[in-house]
C-alpha cells in the first residue's frame, strides 16, 4: 500500500468509500456463479484473536496445506467479487516485506485478512449472504473449504457457528507481557507510517484494521490505563480481551486455544493438525514455526496489572 501510485490510491479510495461498487459486483457474480452445492457441513476454519499473536503465521501455515480457499491480495480492492478480482489482477509481484517489518513477506497470491469488508455490513446482509460469499471464494480457487483470518471475528463466533456449525475457530494466546510489548511497538511504528502517508491510515480503516495506529479502537473500555504510548494500556486490554474469551468459549467444542510459545514444537503442531483434520496432509511442514524469542522489555509496567494478566494467561496453559 505504501508503494501505490496516485491512480491506485484513487481507485482504492473510490471502491471502498462507495460501497455500492463492491456490493453490485457481488450481486452480479452471485447471479452468474452461485452453485447449489452444500457447504454447511464442511470444516471451515476461522483464525481470530488479538493482533501480534501469530494469526498471520498460522494463516500461512494452514493455507500451505492447499486444502482451503482464502481471500488473497489479488482480490483487492474488489473483495466481494473474488472471481472478478482474480481476473482483474493478472500480473504478480515479487514477495516483499509487509509494513510491520516482522519478517513476514507476501505477494498477490498470499492469503490475508480481508473479509471484514464483507462483515462491515448490516446484520441482515451478513446473515443472508455469508454462505453465498464463501461459495464465491471457494469457486474462485476450486476448493471446498474456507479459511479466514480476521482478528474481529471473535465478536461473531456464535453467529458464524449458527450458519456453519462444523466450522472451527483457532484463537492464539501469547505471553501477555511479550504480546503487549509487541502491540505497543507496532502502534508506535504505524503512527509514524500513517503520519508520513495518510493513505496507509485510510487503507487500514477500509479493511477494519484499527488494532493500532492513529485510528486505533480499543477492544474494551479502559479501566485504569488510558495512555496508548505506555505498555500498561495494552496489557490491560490483553487481560480484558482474553478474560472474556476464556469465559465465553472455554467450553465451546469448536474453539481451540493455541499457545503461541508452543507453535515451534512439532508435537504440539501434530496434535493441532489432528484436531482440525489436517494430520494426514503431506504438504504440512511441522517445523514451519520458528522458536519464539523473548524480547527484552525495556519499559516500566505496573506490577499488579501484569499479575492480573498472568492469572488469565495461566488459565489457558493449565
Amino acid at each position: 500500500m505504501n508503494n501505490y501510485n496516485f491512480i491506485q490510491k484513487f481507485f482504492h479510495d473510490l471502491v471502498f468509500t462507495q460501497k455500492y461498487i463492491n456490493k453490485t459486483l457481488f450481486e452480479v457474480e452471485k447471479f452468474f456463479l452461485r452453485k447449489k452445492e452444500i457447504i454447511i457441513d464442511q470444516d471451515h476454519l476461522f483464525i481470530t484473536g488479538l493482533p501480534r499473536s501469530g494469526t498471520t503465521s498460522i494463516l500461512n501455515f494452514i493455507y500451505s496445506s492447499e486444502e482451503f480457499a482464502s481471500l488473497k491480495y489479488l482480490n483487492m480492492p474488489f473483495i466481494l467479487s473474488p472471481n472478478f478480482s482474480k481476473l482483474f489482477n493478472k500480473s504478480n509481484v515479487i514477495k516483499k516485506d509487509r509494513l510491520h517489518e516482522d519478517g513476514i513477506t507476501y505477494d498477490l497470491n498470499s492469503p490475508e485478512s480481508f473479509d471484514e469488508v464483507f462483515f462491515n455490513n448490516n446484520s441482515k446482509f451478513i446473515q443472508d449472504e455469508l454462505l453465498n460469499y464463501i461459495k464465491l471464494i471457494m469457486i474462485s480457487q476450486n476448493k471446498v473449504k474456507y479459511l479466514s483470518k480476521n482478528n474481529l471475528n471473535y465478536k461473531r463466533i456464535t453467529l458464524i457457528n449458527s450458519i456453519l456449525p462444523n466450522s472451527k475457530f483457532l484463537i492464539p494466546i501469547r505471553h501477555p507481557l511479550q504480546h503487549s510489548y509487541s502491540i505497543l511497538n507496532q502502534h508506535l511504528h504505524f503512527i509514524k507510517l500513517q503520519k508520513k502517508e495518510d493513505f496507509i491510515r485510510r487503507y487500514m480503516n477500509y479493511l477494519g484494521h484499527n488494532e493500532f495506529g492513529l485510528s486505533h479502537k480499543a477492544w474494551n473500555k479502559p479501566i485504569n490505563f488510558n495512555n496508548l504510548e505506555k505498555i500498561d494500556y495494552w496489557l490491560e486490554q490483553w487481560t480484558l480481551f482474553y478474560e472474556k474469551i476464556f469465559k465465553d468459549f472455554q467450553f465451546n467444542r469448536n474453539c481451540f486455544f493455541l499457545i503461541y510459545e508452543e507453535l515451534s514444537n512439532p508435537n504440539y503442531i501434530e496434535k493441532l493438525l489432528e484436531k482440525i483434520g489436517l494430520h494426514k496432509n503431506k504438504n504440512i511442514n511441522l517445523n514451519y514455526f520458528k522458536n519464539s524469542n523473548k524480547k527484552k522489555i525495556d519499559t516500566n509496567f505496573n506490577q499488579k496489572n501484569f499479575e492480573h494478566a498472568m492469572k488469565v494467561y495461566e488459565k489457558f496453559i493449565e
